[in-house]
């Protein structure tokens, strides 16, 4: 059975920082590219950063030079850091972790729960 866990949300001040976590069980963790994404209330998902299982990454402009996404798959767990945080990063942080087979092109997409991030004074 699958299972992706987020953790490390909480209430951060402006400015502050803080580090989400998300581990995942049940897969071949090493081949899976991770995602974060967000969702604040009212607004759709939105993708944040990704980081592919050769370890590129990728951001979402708005987040780029503040936020960083890493690996660690001896750990099953991808991490995003966040700094110099503003009041229009609150939402809910998403982890997804996706594959597709190259031999039938099937694709396996794996969703935690949410952490919830608050950035407020």
């Amino acid at each position: 059975q699958v299972q992706v866990v987020e953790s490390g949300g909480g209430l951060v001040q402006p400015g502050g920082s803080l580090r989400l976590s998300c581990t995942a069980s049940g897969i071949i963790f090493a081949i899976y590219t991770l995602d974060w994404y967000r969702q604040a209330p009212g607004k759709q998902r939105e993708w944040v950063a990704g980081i592919s299982s050769v370890s590129s990454t990728n951001y979402v402009d708005s987040v780029k030079g503040r936020f960083t996404i890493s690996r660690d798959n001896a750990k099953n767990t991808v991490y995003l850091r966040m700094n110099s945080m503003k009041p229009e990063d609150t939402a809910v942080y998403y982890c997804n972790a996706k594959f597709t087979s190259g031999a039938d092109a099937r694709r396996y997409d794996h969703w935690g729960q949410g952490t919830q991030v608050t950035v407020t004074s």
